[in-house]
Formats: structure tokens, C-alpha cells, sequence
């Protein structure tokens, strides 16, 4: 943080609000608090308006979080291991 920038005086000093989130390669929105902006807008279930903040990647589309992460073949990773530095005495 540079010392231009100042820290707010107590917690009560952050514009801490509504904002949709959405997940660009899903669609999914979700509601939370934060204190980002955006100047575009979306009317939210209930009937009031927020501002959306579109993501990348969110839990809905990481593989991580949908169980569609890629393995790497360990057994490949083995045999190239042994076949450059030799099988391993026991």
C-alpha cells in the first residue's frame, strides 16, 4: 500500500454492499456482499437491483470444484523416470 492511500478509520468507513456475481462460462449468478462496483446492473430475484460483477471462473466452473480436473498419467511419469535414471534397488 503506498502512503498516499489511507486506511479507513474503523470498519463502518467500507461501502461493504450487494453485489451479483456471475461466472462467464456457466451463467451461474450469485448474490454475496462486497466492495467491489460495477456500473452495470441486473434486477436479482427479489426484486431489487445490483450491481454484476462477471467473473471468469467461479466454484460452479473451476475444475477443482466440479471434479473435472485432469490427472496427470503416473504410471507414464514412472516408466520415464526408470527408463532415464534406472530401476531403483531395493
Amino acid at each position: 500500500m503506498s502512503p498516499q492511500q489511507k486506511l479507513p478509520a474503523t470498519t463502518a468507513d467500507i461501502d461493504y454492499h450487494p453485489v451479483v456475481f456471475a461466472d462467464a462460462n456457466t451463467g451461474k449468478r450469485f448474490l454475496t456482499r462486497s466492495t467491489a462496483t460495477s456500473a452495470s446492473t441486473v434486477q436479482w430475484e427479489d426484486g431489487n437491483t445490483y450491481p454484476l460483477i462477471t467473473v471468469d471462473v467461479t466454484s460452479d466452473s473451476h475444475p477443482f470444484w466440479t471434479g473435472t480436473a485432469r490427472r496427470m498419467d503416473t504410471a507414464g511419469r514412472v516408466e520415464r523416470f526408470e527408463r532415464r535414471y534406472g530401476k531403483r534397488s531395493r
